[in-house]
């Protein structure tokens, strides 16, 4: 016979943890409101730096057959050629590299021609192994939908909160989801980092991860205000973010270490894309803690009208 042995959980933080999130709650809604619109001036003035896949051009996958590939003398020879900005990057294994070449003006005939003086230079020492060039009705057409999905994905997040919850968390939900997108798109504005259909993908993930974050404490803070009927706002809500704070963190902890493998492992190609979510993980968690709660309160939520959103839901 074998004696199981009685594992016991572990609490990371303990029982009763009563962290007075709240009263930072006028400082960090109002610098988080500063930071939106810095980052909308910078988007409308900086604008971003579109990759090849949202403003037009050719990407060449190669990898050397001599060795490393130097990227230094790429750059140097392919830099002679004058085709404009010209980014070449590390790709994957020390063999491989991915250059960017931007949209040459005269059409695609000039694209082409472009391909070729490269393909010159590369020479008998690379082997090409993928080639894509996107024109300008296809780098706006991405721009457009793309910019379109973003923003369909926050309505829709919107009207679910408020059919799930009540309008004062949908307004909540939706400040903090905007919060979220807008400060991420500044950082890649005000530092010029490559901006293309990868960074978009991690803006509608990072949505997700945030509305999911949102939703957890949004629960709890509903399930408490039917609770303690006479319990003061600004310490009910204290109460819920404490309560799912082991959650939160625990959550954010695991996404992170993996992302921060990605980000220094995953090779240059991802690069912009883990830091992307890298970031939005950090501020999607500061914003359900800082923004999403704080406007309920804000707003004066209360405790008749969830009920009674309830027991109609429910019904």
């Amino acid at each position: 016979m074998f004696l199981v042995p009685d594992f016991k959980g572990y609490d990371f933080f303990p029982h009763g943890t009563r962290l007075n999130f709240m009263k930072f709650k006028d400082i960090c809604f109002f610098a988080s409101l500063v930071a939106m619109a810095i980052s909308l001036v910078l988007i409308f003035t900086k604008g971003f730096n579109y990759g090849v896949d949202f403003k037009g051009g050719a990407m060449i996958e190669v990898r050397s057959t001599q060795g490393d590939a130097d990227i230094a003398a790429l750059r140097t020879k392919i830099g002679a050629l004058g085709l404009g900005d010209v980014q070449i990057q590390s790709f994957g294994t020390p063999q491989d590299a991915l250059i960017r070449i931007e949209e040459q003006p005269g059409g695609e005939q000039a694209q082409q021609d472009a391909l070729k003086k490269v393909q010159g230079v590369l020479g008998d020492g690379f082997e090409q192994r993928r080639v894509e060039i996107v024109g300008p009705a296809v780098s706006s057409e991405l721009r457009r939908t793309g910019t379109i999905a973003v923003l369909a994905s926050i309505v829709a997040i919107m009207m679910y909160v408020w059919f799930r919850f009540e309008w004062q968390f949908a307004v909540g939900t939706l400040v903090a989801l905007a919060h979220d997108v807008l400060v991420t798109a500044g950082i890649f504005s005000l530092f010029q980092m490559e901006f293309d259909l990868s960074i978009v993908a991690a803006l509608l993930t990072i949505l997700g991860y945030s509305v999911n974050d949102t939703v957890v404490v949004a629960d709890r803070i509903r399930e408490n205000l039917r609770k303690y009927k006479r319990m003061d706002l600004t310490e009910l809500l204290n109460l819920s973010i404490n309560e799912t704070l082991s959650r939160t963190i625990l959550t954010g902890v695991t996404t992170i270490v993996v992302l921060v493998a990605l980000f220094f492992l995953g090779g240059a190609v991802i690069h912009n894309f883990t830091f992307a979510m890298l970031f939005g993980v950090l501020i999607g968690t500061y914003s359900s803690i800082f923004i999403g709660a704080p406007i309920l309160e804000y707003l004066g939520v209360k405790r008749e009208t969830v009920v009674g959103t309830e027991a109609k839901t429910a019904g």
